[in-house]
């Protein structure tokens, strides 16, 4: 887990060093450059795996050069092949694993790896750029290509030295979704590579070719046949040595532990795998956000080394402050404060934590996949219909009932579940509906699986891709921390893509069935009975409370104003009705607030 640098255009020592001191808590323990053939590499390194300085990058292996920001869980077992092959090996590293396996297998290499990576090889006899971002997009990778090729795991690295200016659209975008899609980049001429794709670049004619190497299938082709039973049993064995691969460090490992279902099973494994596993949860005063009872519970049976940390306002507001920094684009989703003051006092601890990120994805386990089961029945009905409904319950008082009644009018159930995962009410932007919004809505028509397949397809190409490891990639690094996530290995993604819908949903078991009953063969069912509560900010009450100065301090008329693609009179409206108690407009705010602390940190 580091942070990766490089460029074909030229600049001085100076600018370089800076460009890798501006993301230094990536890597804190060696930070260094080299120039060959006009290309210069960076790299500041959180060394994990091999913790001699003969691993330090810019890697040298034969006629290559490489920077690497990630982990290849899977590197032993490609290292024994490759030395049957007769390469030969001076580290113990999976960097030097993955220039070998170029070598072995050219720009295929990609299918090799199991694990979340982002690098680029220089290779100095084929005059070029290499590179390639890991199949779930859980590793960053920026680019600017004009006049030469740049790239950075942050998008600040590119922007220091140049005159760029914000993306109106990617802004749009953000107000929308509550983050920045990968598509776009907060800054213009700024791109992302997408998850699952490689690169070459050609340096002596300038030629950038991207290739997907990875996708989810988007159709049942290789649906599983098996039995229910048969299913579980290989479920079992493939998240066992995700774990088991995962649990390879040479530096102190912990889990993170909420006491739901993922990170429960996920403990339960390593228990099996070694003993004195380190546990962390967080805690919140507030009443149906804090589960960290449930995590202790857990940790007492499992019998781990449990830690819990307590989360207060005064910790949000000043991990806020900083937040820009360290996240570069804006990013509203609130549970990355708790996450980064869970990874701030893990890391006192250990160096690398397992989370249980990607089952809700892959199993159908958020309670609007519960929804939206429900809302199958509704949609059965014509449109003219739901209208003259819409039109009723809009009478209503009740603000819920009316963020319902703009539901019903919506022409298909997929384009009703874009406005369920981005909010029912769009009223506050002056473009309710960017185009980014049209090429989400291609991902939920591009096949003909089962709604709720079709939702979990789309989940994981978007939300799980570009908000989830956004979340955990900033907030871990923040401090140091790298995260791994087992749920994630992309053969359980697969295998969970495969299956019958009513093995990971029903109305007997509810959300994640499969999982579950893997988890209540360890567990005791009777620890996890009790309403999923996710893991984010009380920030509904504590915009009203502790945070109210903070907010009219913040967002006051003319600063709203400034802000682009909102009303701000509407806005005003949302404030003035949260902070009375008389609606929860604490989303619309949080987005804001980080908005508008991004543009102030940005000038």
């Amino acid at each position: 887990m580091c942070g990766i640098y490089g460029s074909s255009i030229y600049y001085d020592d100076a600018l370089v060093a800076a460009k890798l001191k501006r993301v230094e808590f990536r890597g804190p323990d060696f930070s260094g450059f080299e120039r060959n053939d006009g290309v210069v590499l960076g790299h500041n390194r959180l060394a994990i795996i091999d913790l001699d300085p003969r691993s330090n990058q810019p890697y040298t292996y034969r006629h290559l050069k490489i920077v690497f920001n990630g982990e290849i869980y899977n590197y032993i077992a490609i290292r024994n092949t490759l030395i049957g092959l007769g390469y030969a090996f001076a580290t113990s590293s999976d960097t030097e694993v993955i220039c070998a396996a170029y070598l072995a297998y050219g720009e295929q290499c990609v299918v090799h790896f199991n694990g979340m990576f982002a690098f680029v090889i220089h290779d100095l006899q084929g005059k070029k750029l290499f590179g390639a971002r890991d199949r779930l997009g859980k590793k960053p990778f920026y680019y600017h290509h004009h006049n030469g090729f740049e790239f950075a795991s942050q998008p600040s690295q590119i922007k220091l030295g140049k005159n760029m200016q914000v993306d109106q659209a990617a802004i749009e975008a953000y107000l929308f979704w509550n983050y920045i899609p990968d598509s776009l980049c907060i800054y213009r001429d700024i791109h992302k590579l997408n998850a699952g794709h490689s690169f070459s670049y050609h340096l002596p004619s300038g030629t950038l070719e991207v290739k997907k190497y990875w996708d989810i299938k988007y159709d049942w082709a290789s649906k599983f046949t098996g039995t229910y039973s048969e299913a579980k049993s290989y479920l079992y064995e493939l998240i066992e040595d995700s774990v088991k691969i995962r649990l390879n460090a040479d530096v102190p490992l912990g889990i993170f532990l909420s006491g739901g279902i993922d990170s429960s099973l996920i403990t339960s494994m390593a228990c099996k795998q070694q003993s004195n596993v380190k546990t962390f949860c967080i805690s919140f005063e507030e009443k149906g956000l804090d589960e960290s009872a449930y995590a202790q519970k857990v940790a007492q049976y499992l019998e781990t080394d449990h830690h819990t940390i307590s989360c207060n306002y005064q910790d949000g507001l000043k991990l806020i402050e900083n937040y820009s920094h360290y996240y570069d684009e804006p990013f509203a989703d609130p549970s990355a404060i708790p996450l980064m003051l869970l990874a701030k006092y893990t890391k006192e601890h250990v160096t690398v934590a397992l989370s249980g990120d990607g089952g809700d994805e892959g199993f159908l386990g958020y309670n609007r996949y519960g929804w939206m089961k429900k809302a199958q029945w509704i949609y059965r009905f014509p449109l003219v219909l739901r209208k003259a409904l819409s039109w009723f319950m809009n009478l209503s008082p009740n603000y819920k009932h009316r963020l319902i009644a703009n539901g019903l009018i919506e022409t298909d159930i997929a384009k009703l579940y874009i406005r369920l995962c981005t909010g029912m009410d769009s009223s506050w932007l002056l473009d309710p509906r960017p185009e980014e919004s049209q090429q989400h809505n291609f991902i939920l028509d591009l096949n003909h699986k089962p709604l709720l397949e079709r939702i979990s397809d789309y989940d994981i190409k978007t939300y799980l891709n570009e908000d989830i490891n956004t979340k955990v990639d900033r907030a871990t690094m923040s401090f140091m921390l790298e995260a791994r996530a087992p749920l994630m290995d992309y053969r359980i993604i697969e295998f969970a893509n495969s299956l019958p819908t009513k093995f990971k949903i029903d109305s007997l078991h509810g959300k994640k069935r499969i999982l579950k009953d893997l988890l209540f063969d360890h567990v005791p069912s009777s620890l996890f009975n009790r309403p999923k509560a996710g893991f984010t900010l009380p920030i509904k009450s504590w915009l009203r409370t502790e945070l109210k100065e903070y907010v009219l301090d913040i967002l006051t008329p003319s600063n709203l104003k400034n802000i682009p693609g909102i009303n701000p009179v509407k806005v005003k409206y949302m404030i003035d009705e949260h902070l009375a108690n008389r609606n929860n407009f604490s989303s619309q705010i949080w987005s804001m607030l980080i908005l508008s602390n991004w543009l102030n940190h940005a000038k």
